[in-house]
């Protein structure tokens, strides 16, 4: 077991990033930010369960990785309990060359402080090149919180990551409202930061004989320490709500449905073919749907099998949230809209008229064999 202290934990690593500022393209790194080598990735896990946009990332992080042809470290806090052990053994299966299991009764539940000062204190130890985080409710709150700390840069709700002929990462994200993308570096500071949304980076099969060396380690944390505390932990109930994310068929419309009315149509479609149903932003900002249903930037990212869109533009905000979809139909009486520029099968026409004969000839077929889960194409 490896002990870490956490006295002022990042102080190491902000120092070294004070001596690196005005660093800029082309030129060296100081040496003590040169030894800064590995890529790492936090795995979420919460009551023992843990955020698939984990796994999502060491599937990511293990392409950066061998790329630099470094290695990649998954991050485990919590508890020492069997959730926690069971958690570091699985990031194998998903590319982790080590797992850092640090565990203390203090990290039995998500706070800011105690959580960014475990993480510091192993950034401090062992000097990783590359950070991932998830773009959760908690990712984002620890993110934020160690970036400060450590006075390094952080690039948020990522769409791409790669890394350049510098050896540097290139993290990239929408902007301007979803209008354009733009790639960021961080050149003068270590660790290189980025979180990611749940659903944007494929989730590569475990390979469950996979396994490596989990390093124990013990931090120094105190309760008396920690300001905030925990009285009582309840589960949102979020049944009603909308899991497009993790959907297989995902049907949705746009302005092209001209009335709130006609959001039937795009509801019918997805329940005859078992799937789920969504919209554009402009339907949100026109109270059509809930907030929940929301596909882009700003909404939800989703990766299904097969994705309708119904008059729907395509604009580069809601692009991002749906280009990872293995089949995109898209319906639209514009043919130069920019959603047949990265849509599989394009239907130029009208969705209020083509919507309905979708529905129709997918129940014939659907009727005829029910086994087919996701018509092909071909019938379309």
């Amino acid at each position: 077991m490896t002990e870490v202290t956490n006295q002022r934990a990042g102080s190491r690593t902000a120092a070294a990033n004070a001596a690196g500022k005005g660093v800029r393209r082309g030129q060296e790194l100081p040496e003590v930010l040169k030894a800064y080598a590995g890529v790492w990735v936090f795995v979420e896990q919460e009551h023992g369960r843990v955020h698939p946009v984990s796994w999502e990332l060491l599937s990511e992080g293990r392409k950066l990785a061998d790329s630099l042809g470094t290695d990649l470290t998954a991050v485990v806090l919590g508890p020492a309990d069997h959730a926690s052990e069971t958690t570091a053994a699985e990031a194998f299966h998903y590319g982790a060359d080590t797992v850092r299991l640090a565990t203390d009764p203090v990290l039995a539940q998500y706070r800011t402080e105690p959580y960014t000062s475990a993480l510091c204190a192993l950034i401090d130890a062992y000097t990783p090149e590359i950070l991932l985080l998830g773009a959760t409710v908690l990712g984002r709150d620890l993110a934020g919180a160690v970036a400060t700390r450590l006075g390094t840069g952080l690039t948020a709700d990522c769409t791409e990551l790669a890394i350049d002929q510098g050896r540097a990462l290139a993290a990239t994200r929408p902007t301007f409202g979803g209008s354009l993308l733009c790639t960021i570096q961080t050149l003068s500071a270590r660790p290189q930061m980025a979180t990611v949304r749940p659903r944007v980076m494929k989730m590569a099969a475990p390979d469950r004989a996979r396994s490596g060396p989990v390093i124990r380690e013990a931090v120094d944390l105190s309760e008396q320490d920690v300001i905030t505390k925990v009285l009582d932990f309840v589960r949102d109930d979020i049944t009603a709500q909308a899991q497009l994310a993790y959907a297989d068929i995902v049907v949705a419309g746009g302005l092209g449905l001209q009335h709130p009315d006609n959001i039937q149509l795009v509801i019918d479609l997805a329940q005859t073919l078992g799937g789920d149903y969504g919209c554009s932003r402009p339907l949100i900002q026109k109270g059509w749907m809930a907030a929940d249903r929301q596909i882009g930037q700003t909404g939800k990212t989703i990766r299904p099998r097969l994705y309708i869109a119904a008059g729907i533009s395509g604009a580069v905000q809601h692009r991002v949230g749906c280009e990872g979809a293995d089949m995109i139909l898209a319906i639209n009486n514009d043919e130069a809209a920019p959603i047949f520029d990265f849509a599989h099968y394009g239907l130029v026409g009208n969705c209020l008229e083509l919507l309905p004969a979708l529905t129709r000839a997918f129940a014939r077929q659907l009727q005829s064999d029910p086994r087919v889960a996701v018509p092909d194409a071909a019938h379309l």
